[in-house]
């Protein structure tokens, strides 16, 4: 009722506009028909006979103008947004115009002189134009009168279509009268020394410092929505060596389901997703949200970076249910909060529980009967987790063993693991505990109903520990900024990324598969720290030191993202592959059980325990293990 009215409420408000351009067609119509007779006789006096076929059919010209004008739309356009295509469109329907009066009266034998058939489409285009246009001309002229005192000058990188469209919107748009667009910079030569839309094309991006200076550049516009990553990071790198505001223009669409949309309102300051990690993958939203639509879902550690995310998309599915299980009771209420804002109308269950309680989880899988299970709860601080062993085997391994019993005693149909590429030849604690984790996994695949899979993957950037928010941090604090070992890597996705692949491998699952992301190159972190450094506006070495304090206990140089004895698999989307599973000893569950008892007694042997169960880990012995 309400969108009704509403709609409604919309076309009235057109209506006035629509009567007024058909009276301006008609007012057209009339003065090009006796303006043509006269400029065919130059001005001087017009034959009776001619001048009666005018007058007298006037009513059917204007007539035949109008219905051509409804049929190709030219009364539903916008036109402050008027581009080439209505101008041809105006141009056909004056021809097209023309042409039928022509017709009609060369039937009906009524006399007109040869040239009036020329001369009265083309009088009749320029005042159509003339109408239409008169709105956005006299505009431009305005804006440009207006901003002759200019507060902020603005370069633009990048000599596409986004700055084509850009450049329009800033001309035509009142709210940027004090900004001028003095120059562009594009890498492609043939494009120097052109212009676009009257602004110069100066160079390319080695020439953005000189330029800058040139033209006293206040600020830089990023307008490349195509560009990869690296790319966007070489751009930054050279806009980082002025002082200028540095913005950018996102992927356009992201943008482009609304119409009249305002390109200009996309431009947001850089920010460092926008120049690290790798390009984000493609997923099919249509196969997640077919997987996920009308489900009971279970996300457990909700709270946290990763789960959080999970329940940010997996809400956009409309689950029957969405049930968030966290012992931190700030982040679930956090991310609880957020939900309900967002999405008033959400079925959402928030509990607050240990997936270490048994009874606790299954007073939850008994009485909501979960259809999926995402299990991101977990211990992953390698460092903390190597001073505290036992605590990493009874959250992972524990939690993770309850969760998965519990899933296949209730009938859950697909159960997602999230894991972490630190499991692969792990040389710390946590690494081994995950891999732990994947064979729980892939163990109980071979003997439930239930779809068990794992999902692996790198370090995530701005996620809760992980090394940007330090780089941040230490940067607030004047320095220095601390790197472990000058060659040390690591791979690196967004978050929205990772909880995407997180969410297409649920759709792959067919039971017992590691699914892993096919991650790039990996970051060299003192590369990354230099330019998280730069992207605050100070340059490293001179306004903040990076300092190397050696690699921690159970840190490696480099992270590897699948054994070698699981092979590799291809899906449907070529950047995620499958580790085939791998042998597992028939003694396993049994051998949990008692690493699991260890734990519990919070001995100084569960390293070695661990290292029992996972062939590739190499305990690091320390002092104060416990």
């Amino acid at each position: 009722m309400f969108k009704k009215e509403k709609v409604n409420s919309t076309f009235d408000k057109k209506i006035p506009r629509i009567i007024g351009l058909v009276l301006l067609d008609v007012v057209s119509v009339i003065i090009a028909s006796f303006l043509a007779l006269w400029m065919r006789f130059d001005f001087q006096q017009v034959p009776v006979e001619y001048l009666h076929t005018v007058i007298h059919w006037l009513p059917v010209d204007c007539l035949i103008v109008v219905i051509i004008f409804i049929i190709v739309g030219l009364y539903t356009s916008i036109w402050r947004y008027a581009s080439v295509f209505e101008f041809i469109t105006i141009i056909g329907s004056c021809i097209g115009s023309g042409l039928i009066i022509y017709f009609y009266k060369h039937a009906m034998f009524l006399p007109a002189p040869r040239s009036f058939w020329f001369i009265f489409p083309a009088l009749l285009l320029f005042f159509v134009c003339g109408t239409r246009y008169s709105y956005r001309v006299s505009r431009l002229i305005l804006h440009a009168l207006t901003r002759k005192d200019c507060s902020k000058n603005v370069m633009i990188v990048g000599g596409g279509e986004a700055a084509w469209m850009l450049i329009n919107e800033m001309d035509r748009n009142g709210k940027y009268r004090n900004v001028q667009v003095c120059c562009i910079i594009d890498d492609n030569k043939q494009k120097h020394g052109t212009r676009l839309h009257r602004i110069p094309v100066v160079g390319n991006r080695s020439q953005i410092q000189s330029m800058v200076e040139k033209y006293k550049i206040d600020q830089i516009i990023i307008a490349i929505p195509s560009a990869s990553k690296e790319q966007i990071a070489r751009i930054v790198t050279e806009c980082q060596k002025t002082k200028c505001e540095i913005t950018i223009l996102p992927s356009l669409f992201l943008t482009m389901d609304e119409k009249n949309v305002s390109i200009a309102a996309q431009i947001r300051p850089i920010r460092y997703e926008d120049f690290l990690g790798r390009d984000q993958i493609i997923v099919n939203n249509a196969e997640i949200e077919g997987n996920l639509t009308g489900k009971t879902i279970l996300v457990t550690g909700g709270g946290g970076s990763i789960g959080s995310e999970l329940c940010r998309q997996i809400v956009k599915a409309e689950p029957k249910l969405l049930i968030i299980f966290d012992i931190y009771e700030n982040n679930a209420y956090d991310i609880q909060q957020e939900l309900y804002r967002n999405y008033p109308r959400l079925n959402l269950e928030t509990i607050v529980g240990s997936v270490r309680d048994y009874p606790r989880l299954e007073k939850v899988f008994k009485e909501f009967r979960p259809e999926q299970v995402y299990h991101a709860a977990a211990h992953k601080h390698v460092p903390l987790m190597e001073v505290s062993p036992n605590e990493a085997i009874k959250n992972n391994c524990l939690g993770t063993l309850n969760t998965v019993k519990l899933a296949d005693k209730y009938k859950v149909e697909k159960f997602v693991l999230v894991s972490t590429d630190k499991a692969v030849r792990p040389t710390n604690i946590m690494g081994a505990s995950k891999r732990i984790c994947e064979m729980i996994i892939q163990a109980y695949d071979r003997r439930s109903e239930t779809n068990y899979v794992a999902v692996r993957f790198g370090n995530v950037l701005g996620s809760n520990g992980s090394v940007i928010p330090l780089f941040l941090k230490q940067i607030d604090s004047g320095g220095p900024v601390t790197v472990t070992h000058k060659d040390i890597t690591r791979y690196f996705m967004t978050i929205p990324e990772a909880v995407s692949l997180i969410l297409q491998a649920s759709v792959y699952a067919e039971g017992g598969e590691i699914f892993v992301l096919d991650m790039g190159k990996p970051v060299r972190i003192y590369d990354l720290a230099k330019k998280i450094i730069r992207y605050k506006g100070l340059e490293p070495g001179k306004d903040i030191k990076i300092v190397f304090t050696g690699l921690r206990p159970g840190e490696k140089l480099y992270e590897e993202m699948l054994m070698e004895e699981e092979g590799m698999k291809e899906t449907p989307n070529k950047l995620i592959h499958i580790g085939r599973p791998i042998r597992i000893k028939n003694t396993f569950l049994e051998d949990l059980d008692d690493l699991i008892k260890v734990a519990s007694k919070n001995g100084d042997e569960i390293k070695e325990y661990t290292a029992k169960m996972v062939s590739t880990y190499k305990p690091q012995r320390r002092k104060d293990d416990g």
